[in-house]
C-alpha cells in the first residue's frame, strides 16, 4: 500500500491534517484530521510501499501498545484511507 501522489499532511500546533495538492483537491471533500499515530502511519505510507503487517510492527516498535490494539488501529486507519480513496491502485 502507498498513499497516492498529491496528498500530504500538515502539522498545525499539535494537530495533523491531510491536505490535497492542486488537482487532487477535487477528490478530498472533507478535512481528515490525524493524531500522532495516524500521522506516523500516513508518513510511512507516503514514503514506502508497505503492508498491513509492517504497519502493525511499526506501532509495536514505536509505542507501548499490545498487538491486538495495534492491529485494530492499523485496520481502522487503512479503512479510513480507503474511504477517502487515498491509497494508490485502490478504487
Amino acid at each position: 500500500m502507498k498513499i497516492k501522489d498529491g496528498f500530504v499532511i500538515r502539522k498545525l500546533g499539535n494537530k495533523y491534517t491531510v491536505v490535497a495538492l492542486k488537482g487532487e483537491a477535487k477528490e478530498l471533500n472533507e478535512l481528515i484530521k490525524l493524531n500522532e499515530v495516524g500521522a506516523l502511519l500516513f508518513e510511512k505510507l507516503q514514503k514506502n510501499n508497505i503492508n498491513e503487517d509492517q504497519l502493525i510492527s511499526l506501532l509495536l516498535e514505536t509505542y507501548d501498545v499490545d498487538e491486538q490494539t495495534a492491529t485494530k488501529d492499523v485496520k481502522d486507519f487503512i479503512e479510513t484511507l480507503r474511504k477517502y480513496r487515498l491509497l494508490k491502485d485502490e478504487k
